[in-house]
């Protein structure tokens, strides 16, 4: 556990996932009843430094686009429940900092664009007659599409080996998925406009950052998930109450407050490490 989890662990939403479902189906109530209020929810950047604030949070609930509800609702349950597994493996602080992170890249990047178009696109702004319209569209490119994106990569890259089914029949491994939606997401931000590019890599941003900092040691599968579970219940029944113990030097978190643990997912088993014999210790092998 980091020093920022122990201080703003407590602030963390528990379930976000399905909070970020009611923000839809708002979105969509808002849709349906005053589709002109619309407009005002997007991520206009222009819009929120000329006094519009509120924009920072609302365009949170524009939901994805659909015009099949039930396509929608099976891709909504899809997400939550990617959303719900990562949560659980990852815990509630670290899965609330991938998702905030995402949005809060993408809230850098919309503001990017603008300052880009005010730089290198003056002419393509000129036709609009003025900045807030151009902005306007330009904020429709900004929603949480490519968060919901982020969450199934991060899923596809802590469980690799999971199996997931196409149309409830075909059963492929979900890094097969992942590979694909990868290549579609290159071939879409080559061919894409610079909006969509700068949508693309601020809202995607999170996952190369998740990715880049934990590939040597994130692919869990969920038997190891419920071994973590049973070992620190079984950590905290014999340990006094301490949540973490080293398998190797016996050190918990009651002997240093600061001292990090993580699981080694190449050991069979419930092992957990302190951060100086996760990497020097033999594996476990059965």
């Amino acid at each position: 556990m980091s020093k920022f989890e122990k201080k703003f662990g407590k602030y963390a939403i528990k379930n976000i996932s399905l909070t970020l479902i009611m923000c839809y189906a708002l979105g969509y109530a808002i849709e349906l009843i005053a589709p002109n209020m619309f407009f005002y929810l997007t991520l206009n950047p222009y819009a929120i430094v000329h006094g519009q604030i509120w924009r920072l949070v609302t365009w949170i609930f524009i939901p994805p686009e659909s015009s099949n509800l039930f396509f929608t609702l099976l891709m909504l349950y899809f997400y939550y429940s990617l959303g719900t597994t990562l949560e659980r493996t990852w815990g509630t602080y670290r899965y609330n900092l991938y998702l905030f992170s995402g949005m809060f890249f993408t809230i850098v990047g919309s503001f990017l664009l603008m300052g880009y178009c005010y730089l290198f696109q003056a002419g393509a702004m000129a036709p609009y007659g003025n900045a807030y319209t151009f902005f306007t569209m330009t904020s429709l490119y900004f929603s949480t599409f490519y968060v919901n994106m982020s969450i199934f990569l991060a899923f596809a890259a802590t469980f690799p080996e999971e199996p997931v089914y196409l149309m409830f029949i075909i059963q492929v491994k979900v890094k097969v998925l992942g590979i694909i939606y990868g290549i579609l997401l290159l071939a879409s931000f080559i061919q894409g406009n610079v909006y969509s590019r700068f949508a693309m890599a601020a809202s995607l941003l999170n996952f190369a950052v998740f990715w880049l900092s934990s590939r040597n040691h994130i692919h869990m599968s969920p038997k190891q998930v419920k071994r973590q579970h049973e070992f620190k219940r079984d950590v905290r029944r014999n340990t006094g109450g301490t949540k973490h113990k080293c398998a190797i030097c016996g050190r918990t978190e009651a002997d240093d407050p600061d001292m990090e643990f993580r699981y080694c997912s190449k050991c069979q088993g419930n092992y957990e490490y302190c951060k100086e014999h996760l990497f020097t210790h033999q594996h476990v092998k059965y």
